[in-house]
């Protein structure tokens, strides 16, 4: 193939549905779902989840889905998530200057939603992609779905030299559980936290924009447990283990060293970092392990309080956040997700002069 420039971010688009405060959730819909002595431990989950306002494309303060059957919540997802994908896909296209029909591999990452034709087919449709862009769905893969989208979109640019796109679009406003009879802390926790976005990132060979150096993972599959995202007959519901920040200490120097050690760089190197925010805790483990300046994860956090958890999205919207950073933006990034698996992931991305 003859070698062609290094694979570059060289556009981000995001679209994410009307916010809700996050007390007025907990007063017009949530404080009257949960009952007894649930209620009054959901309060307080509520109150330290780390979120003051969310994105719902389908809001329980209008309307109530809890009840609802998957094939219902399905076919919901399909009214919902397209208009914001083609939003997200539109604004990232054009930042990178780039027209739909120049994408060669369109990669769609979801867990919230299927249906076929899927997003990938309807959007490549809409938008005028060429009748040879490749695709590929890339579903269940949970919060940290973004990475290796990613890593599958650049190893194509690096391979063929020609431009990528990405799309995550997750619509977790879908999956509220109906009111169990008993405390259910995970359940309760993923309400607390849990928000919608879609967006998307092109990627290109060589140019302007964040330069992705490597991409690396580690999986403990001894973990399996810690986080479940199962299909049940109202929806997908969540299994979110309190072990899960402990996993993480036990993982996260050893991957993020080694992957800057492989670049001759160490953790004071790193201006940016966007660590996807699985809530509160996680940040603080993360922060605690790496020994991070206070403010390191600063840019985590804010997308933390002002959009919630919106799993495989939410890192490429800290990315986002850093790149508006001003006077400029961080000139190495590290970005670090976690999932089902439990799976850690980080890249290391640097700015193209």
């Amino acid at each position: 193939m003859g070698h062609v420039g290094v694979p570059v971010i060289a556009g981000l688009g995001t679209a994410q549905p009307p916010a809700a405060a996050q007390d007025e959730l907990w007063t017009g819909f949530f404080e009257r779902h949960f009952s007894g002595t649930t209620r009054a431990l959901a309060e307080k989950i509520f109150a330290n989840a780390g979120v003051t306002r969310r994105q719902a494309a389908v809001n329980p303060l209008l309307e109530d889905v809890s009840e609802w059957p998957t094939e219902r919540r399905m076919r919901r997802y399909q009214v919902e998530a397209l208009p914001l994908g083609k939003e997200a896909v539109s604004r990232a296209l054009t930042a990178a200057g780039l027209d739909a029909g120049d994408v060669g591999l369109f990669v769609v990452c979801s867990c919230t939603g299927y249906a076929t034709p899927g997003l990938d087919i309807l959007l490549a449709r809409d938008l005028g992609m060429a009748p040879d862009t490749q695709r590929m769905f890339v579903g269940h893969m949970g919060c940290y779905a973004a990475l290796p989208g990613l890593g599958a979109a650049s190893d194509f640019v690096t391979a063929r030299g020609r431009p990528a796109l990405l799309l995550c679009a997750e619509l977790t406003s879908l999956h509220i559980q109906p009111p169990g009879a008993r405390v259910d802390t995970q359940q309760i926790v993923s309400h607390a936290l849990f928000s919608d976005a879609a967006v998307a990132a092109v990627v290109v060979p060589g140019g302007r924009g964040y330069a992705l150096r490597e991409l690396t993972s580690v999986t403990d599959t001894s973990t399996a447990d810690h986080m479940t995202w199962d299909v049940t007959d109202t929806g997908f519901r969540m299994g979110l283990s309190p072990k899960v920040p402990k996993v993480l200490s036990r993982y996260v120097c050893d991957l993020v060293d080694g992957l800057l050690a492989r670049h001759g760089c160490e953790r004071s190197d790193v201006d940016g970092w966007a660590v996807h925010p699985g809530g509160p805790r996680i940040l603080n483990v993360v922060e605690r392990e790496l020994a991070l300046p206070p403010t390191a994860l600063a840019a985590s956090r804010e997308t933390l309080a002002e959009h919630g958890n919106c799993s495989s999205p939410t890192v490429l919207l800290i990315l986002d956040r850093l790149c508006r950073t001003r006077p400029a933006p961080p000139r190495r990034v590290v970005m670090l997700a976690f999932g089902p698996g439990l799976t850690l992931y980080a890249a290391l991305l640097e700015r193209t002069p």
